[in-house]
């Protein structure tokens, strides 16, 4: 018996910034990298305006005004509501896009490098969020309702949905294999290069022809579908002489205290992958045994350093499913950065 295997082939990358993250783009035929730059970079324009909880002219904003009565949305926002509306139903409301509040009371209220540079005080205190249930899309209409005062923030969601639709989109369009990374947040399409896309997850942001000078990382390669990183130390800042972070517990509105710095997970779509990081950092103690009943492939790091792995994530070359074990063949470019924001 004979296997066919993909023949090697020369990747291309770019590398930027835009929705206040890095953006990295891999493609297998290095002729359509800038093609396919231009359609990425017009993409993620129309995902700002329509989903930016930060600009003042985005559709997202602009429910604010709409005093409880049903808006008509563009077909954009209405499918990454969806996206945040399925993602809150799956996880057990551990990722509530009805957060939007909670993340400005905690300071969160602009792009994250101002967030960094403010050093305003602030008072926590315990607000749940609304719940993802009060919030009405219809689809058949294109219409979304949002009670009075509730704030909608997509962030949980967005990059990673927005990762997945790109790179379909660009896989079709130029008919040869892609990787689109926002912030850490990694979709891949079409045909993947000899041994997958290479992926390093780890704790701490660094470049990516360098290995983390400290945390336990990894590389494992991505055939299809997604893989996300999560944690509770990339994006994080301190006001008023609190130690604060983005990812917030609906039901008490803070930053979660949980035993787990990083969490990360492979799925069949970034969006699944994602939601199931942040979720598992949410839920906390146990988070293994809801991936595991999930069955997605995962591998948390504890405060502490200690390494937990679920079904399917490999723990050497004979790992198999949506990523598997792969060391980087010779000659081949060094792995894409999975880190957590």
């Amino acid at each position: 018996m004979t296997t066919a295997t993909t023949p090697p082939r020369t990747t291309a990358a770019a590398d930027w910034r835009a929705l206040g993250t890095t953006v990295r783009l891999v493609v297998t035929d290095p002729a359509l990298l800038d093609s396919c730059n231009l359609l990425l970079a017009r993409h993620l324009a129309e995902v700002d305006a329509a989903c930016s909880r930060f600009r003042t002219d985005s559709e997202l904003v602009a429910l604010d005004a709409a005093e409880g009565r049903p808006v008509r949305v563009s077909p954009l926002l209405a499918e990454a509501l969806a996206v945040a509306l399925h993602a809150a139903e799956a996880t057990d409301g551990t990722v509530d896009p009805t957060v939007g509040s909670a993340m400005e009371a905690i300071g969160y209220d602009r792009d994250f490098t101002l967030v960094r540079e403010d050093d305003r005080p602030v008072r926590l205190t315990v607000k749940r969020a609304p719940g993802w249930r009060r919030v009405r899309l219809d689809r058949e209409t294109g219409t979304v309702t949002v009670p009075v005062g509730v704030r909608l923030d997509l962030g949980a969601t967005a990059k990673a949905w927005a990762a997945d639709r790109v790179a379909t989109m660009l896989a079709r369009a130029a008919g040869c294999g892609v990787l689109v990374s926002l912030g850490g947040d990694t979709a891949v399409a079409g045909e993947p290069p000899a041994g997958g896309w290479q992926i390093r997850v780890q704790d701490v942001t660094g470049s990516v022809g360098e290995t983390p000078a400290q945390g336990p990382y990894a590389t494992v390669g991505l055939y299809s579908g997604g893989l996300a990183t999560s944690g509770t130390a990339a994006r994080n800042w301190r006001r008023g002489g609190h130690d604060l972070h983005h990812i917030v517990d609906p039901r008490t509105g803070l930053p979660v205290r949980s035993p787990w710095r990083t969490v990360s997970v492979a799925a069949s779509s970034c969006a699944e992958a994602n939601a199931a990081t942040t979720a598992a950092l949410v839920k906390g103690a146990g988070a293994e045994r809801w991936l595991t009943r999930q069955g997605l492939p995962a591998r948390l790091v504890s405060q502490e350093g200690l390494i937990v792995t679920t079904p399917g994530w490999p723990t050497d070359l004979r790992g198999a499913g949506l990523c598997r074990s792969a060391a980087p063949p010779r000659g081949a470019p060094s792995p894409h950065r999975g880190t957590a924001e």
